[in-house]
């Protein structure tokens, strides 16, 4: 029997289970192997592989690389800006096989996925070399292994520092941001502000804008390219930058449905992994990049630019270990375990 019979035999059950299995693969009829589009999201502002917002540009770079890797088998649709669903539904839309790529905060999941609020703990990652560590230590394994089970596949580790966005003085020690209604960006950086005497306010990056705009927000926390592409100067007064050091690296790397990942070819999943990792060196270069730019774009508004210290740093994390790390490590062994491990990375 012929290709074309054999595959003409499937059953009417097979057809729907495969359909169902992968809802939003398309395949080309008549090909050799089938043309695969694949939707990516993510919240950003959108641009071209050359200009914009890194992370934006980032998929734009991936989707290309990956298409010319794979000689056309798989190709991608990138929506930017929440264009195709919103942000905080992307990671179950994942999990469920119902999107299948974003770039995406994993502290944003951290009312689904307990886990993943370690991606965004205050004064726990100091620098993006310590982030970069956590891929190939037991932490990284540790937590690429959660989100497996849960159906998130991991394809590019990016971390981000970032810095205080603030309608009044400089956000710098505890005592500075008593008062002050400001969004931490995550549930354990608002566990460390509330502790400090702050009045926290949950919601994405992309709606800052509009809460500062309100008085809703005082002052955001948020990473630096945000900062820059959400144009938080035009109402800041003053900018904490993460230039000499943050108490915020939120780890916000690239995912992937892992039903999705899993129904492709053996030599198409190496191709994703590959290129993905080739973009963590390029993608950590950009958010550095990013931590000097925001200065210099604030400054040029005539918004007061300033710079924690090690001291300033240090009361934080006093502060975050008591309150964040305390109340993360209690919620399970598995919570206190992730933690112990990821202390492990200098």
């Amino acid at each position: 029997m012929s290709r074309a019979l054999r595959q003409m035999s499937l059953t009417r059950r097979q057809i729907l289970t495969a359909a169902l299995a992968t809802p939003l693969v398309i395949r080309s009829a008549g090909a050799a192997r089938a043309a695969t589009t694949l939707k990516m999201s993510h919240q950003f502002p959108g641009g071209t592989a050359e200009q914009g917002d890194f992370r934006d540009r980032l998929c734009r770079i991936f989707a290309t690389e990956v298409e010319k890797r794979t000689s056309g088998a798989l190709k991608f649709d990138v929506y930017a800006n929440a264009s195709l669903m919103k942000t905080n539904a992307q990671f179950s839309a994942m999990r469920r096989g119902a999107l299948d790529m974003s770039l995406f905060p994993v502290a944003y999941a951290g009312g689904e996925l307990h886990a993943t609020n370690l991606g965004l703990m205050p004064c726990l990652v100091t620098s993006y070399e310590q982030g970069a560590a956590w891929k190939n230590a037991e932490i990284g394994k540790a937590l690429s292994g959660i989100l497996e089970a849960k159906g998130i596949k991991i394809i590019a580790w990016v971390w981000q520092g970032g810095g205080v966005a603030s309608r009044g003085k400089p956000v710098l020690t505890p005592d500075s941001s008593k008062g002050l209604k400001i969004r931490g960006g995550s549930r354990e950086m608002d566990l460390m502000f509330t502790a400090a005497g702050a009045q926290v306010s949950t919601m994405p990056s992309n709606e800052i804008y509009i809460g500062m705009q309100t008085s809703a927000l005082d002052a955001a926390v948020t990473s630096s390219t945000s900062l820059i592409s959400f144009r938080l100067e035009e109402l800041a007064k003053s900018l904490t930058s993460a230039r000499k050091g943050s108490f915020w690296f939120m780890l916000e790397p690239l995912l992937m449905s892992k039903t999705i990942f899993d129904a492709l070819p053996a030599d198409q999943q190496k191709v994703l992994l590959d290129v993905g990792a080739e973009m963590e060196g390029w993608a950590t270069k950009q958010a550095q990049h990013d931590d000097e730019e925001v200065a210099k774009v604030y400054a040029a508004k005539g918004v007061e630019v300033a710079d924690f210290s090690a001291a300033d740093l240090a009361e934080w994390r006093k502060i975050a270990e008591a309150s964040s790390w305390k109340d993360y490590a209690a919620r399970s062994s598995e919570a206190a375990e992730l933690l112990k491990l990821a202390q492990k990375v200098a």
